[in-house]
């Protein structure tokens, strides 16, 4: 179902989270993540997809339109409502609960395997960012898509935050957080053969190209830092990832 179609076949409280959603600012972000994605060269058509945290499915036509099939999920009720009247359960998608946050909150069987798991712009609303690290990595065979806020510093580090609760863009639980780029790529190691930090970042200004205890200072206090990170099982040798973690990126 279209997004106008949903817009008005949904009212009251269930319309919160299409609100929330389809802000310019969102919009507009989402378009700069995914444009970037495009340009690392990844193949990734035909494959059996993962989407963590999809809140409403604003990004499942990325991998739809590539000839995938999808698990679209999400943690909260409401999302995953408007997620259900968008995408009809057939061979191509299939809307599942899932919560990271509380891994025994699945819709995945124990031995559920994905060749692409698309995670942006969850991983630091989950408290437990282990836990949920661990997850995807027990039901990712190939290639981990990983955007995220994190936090400038050499050191590695959480940093749990609060969020707001009542928010359907942020923590269903309350808590989320702000890892360094260190810690995050230190994890993942931990988890996957081979893992790289985009040589590019995404057009938009959340997204640092400089990583420099100067740049950190200079960083506006109110405003996000946003990196994109890729594991996999598999080497891929591919000009746009880098295998160490780069201190200056390019757009």
């Amino acid at each position: 179902m279209g997004v106008s179609n949903i817009l008005k076949s949904i009212s009251g409280r269930d319309s919160r989270p299409l609100k929330q959603f389809h802000t310019d600012h969102y919009l507009r972000h989402n378009q700069r993540r995914q444009e970037h994605l495009a340009t690392l060269g990844l193949d990734l058509s035909d494959r059996r997809v993962l989407e963590l945290g999809a809140g409403i499915g604003d990004h499942t036509s990325f991998f739809l339109d590539r000839g995938c099939s999808v698990v679209v999920s999400d943690a909260r009720p409401e999302n995953l409502r408007i997620l259900r009247k968008r995408f009809a359960a057939g061979s191509r998608t299939d809307v599942r609960l899932i919560d990271v946050d509380h891994a025994h909150i699945t819709g995945l069987g124990e031995n559920e395997l994905f060749d692409t798991v698309y995670c942006y712009g969850l991983l630091y609303h989950v408290g437990r960012p282990l836990q949920a690290l661990d997850y995807i990595g027990a039901h990712c065979s190939g290639v981990l898509l990983l955007e995220l806020c994190v936090s400038f510093g050499a050191q590695e580090a959480i940093n749990v935050v609060p969020e707001a609760q009542r928010n359907p863009s942020q923590a269903r639980s309350g808590s989320g957080c702000r890892p360094t780029r260190p810690w995050l790529f230190a994890r993942l190691r931990e988890r996957f053969e081979h893992v790289y930090v985009t040589r590019t970042q995404p057009w938009h200004e959340e997204f640092p190209i400089d990583w420099s205890p100067a740049a950190e200072q200079a960083w506006p206090a109110n405003r996000l830092s946003r990196a994109v990170f890729v594991a996999s099982r598999k080497p891929l040798e591919l000009p746009s990832l880098s295998k160490e973690l780069l201190m200056v990126q390019t757009r």
